[in-house]
């Protein structure tokens, strides 16, 4: 039992003491190291005494789409990280084509008690979408923070980059280049992420290449995976572009694998710009140019919101939005001659 003890103390950040006495129901302990403990109960999968088990204001449920886009771990890693530090273990639900549908995870979860959830790119994002569902979660005062995605008339806090002046920042570097044939390959069109891409390729492309330098043979939607990539730069290499902004990093690694199944150089003959900075993009070859999300201090923010939704305090402000970074490496040179 002392080496339990002494898991679960080590898992709360507390003492085997303290570990002791809440599971004892012993007086003297305060409420954040109550829940501390309670909470590394569930995480190293341990049950909890019968008396506590029907206190769950340790849980919080993050919802996310699914994880082969490396961002999305990226994003469930730093909320857990930031959410244990709170004393709350984390419930993940992950999304895949034909799988649960994030309406039914968000009633797994309020059946469960959850203290709060997180969305990340969830149908908020999906500008088609009725926001009704998460009208109803704020109207039974459940505490809710959205990642990416804002609708009009939906007063749930939101932390988002920006996502204009992320295509901006790729748009500018390539011109610098001397890119003028510069192509957008995006996911689906009713994506707000996609919306705001869009309009900052159009004003950058402006910007830099004076009136009537886009195209729109240049924008291509498909998905937001290697295959969408794949299957945009095939198209934008047809219309000649000799530069392409991905949507997302593995729309990158597609737009690469296109232009080398042609012959064609990376960056020597075209140059490929992501989205995200996921994790090991530094290693792909060649080494990915990327525009960075700030995901940590992103995921900081969720949690400090959330967190005020919890303890009956208001976020401000509701909307946080993030500069993002261009990370130069080695998919981006001068334009071909």
């Amino acid at each position: 039992m002392s080496a339990t003890l002494t898991e679960i103390a080590a898992q709360a950040g507390v003492s085997v003491a303290t570990v002791s006495r809440v599971l004892n129901g012993r007086p003297g302990v305060s409420a954040d190291k109550q829940r501390a403990v309670l909470t590394a109960l569930d995480v190293c999968g341990y049950e909890r005494p019968g008396r506590l088990q029907t206190t769950r204001a340790g849980l919080i449920g993050l919802i996310v789409p699914e994880l082969s886009n490396p961002i999305f771990p990226s994003f469930a890693q730093f909320l857990e990280s930031g959410l244990i530090s709170h004393g709350y273990a984390s419930v993940l639900c992950t999304q895949q084509p034909g799988g649960i549908a994030e309406d039914d995870y968000t009633e797994l979860l309020l059946e469960r008690g959850v203290a709060g959830i997180v969305f990340v790119c969830g149908l908020h994002a999906d500008a088609r979408a009725d926001t009704e569902r998460y009208q109803r979660l704020l109207r039974r005062r459940l505490p809710i923070v959205l990642i990416n995605g804002h609708r009009d008339g939906l007063e749930a806090p939101l932390v988002s980059t920006d996502d204009e002046a992320a295509v901006q920042l790729a748009v500018r570097h390539l011109a610098s280049l001397g890119h003028h044939r510069i192509g957008l390959a995006l996911g689906q069109e009713r994506y707000l992420p996609s919306i705001g891409k869009k309009a900052g390729y159009v004003a950058a492309m402006t910007e830099m290449l004076g009136p009537g330098a886009v195209r729109a043979a240049w924008i291509r939607h498909t998905l937001f995976t290697v295959e969408g990539g794949h299957a945009a730069a095939q198209r934008l290499l047809d219309d000649g572009c000799t530069a392409i902004c991905c949507g997302s990093d593995t729309m990158a690694i597609g737009a690469i694998r296109a232009a080398k199944e042609r012959g064609l150089a990376v960056p020597g003959d075209v140059s490929v710009v992501g989205y995200d900075d996921s994790p090991l993009m530094a290693y792909v070859d060649p080494p990915l140019t990327t525009v960075r999300q700030p995901v940590r201090a992103m995921s900081q923010a969720a949690v400090t919101s959330l967190m005020d939704g919890i303890n009956g305090a208001d976020p401000a402000p509701r909307r946080l939005s993030f500069h993002p970074e261009l990370v130069v490496r080695s998919s981006t040179g001068p334009a071909p001659r």
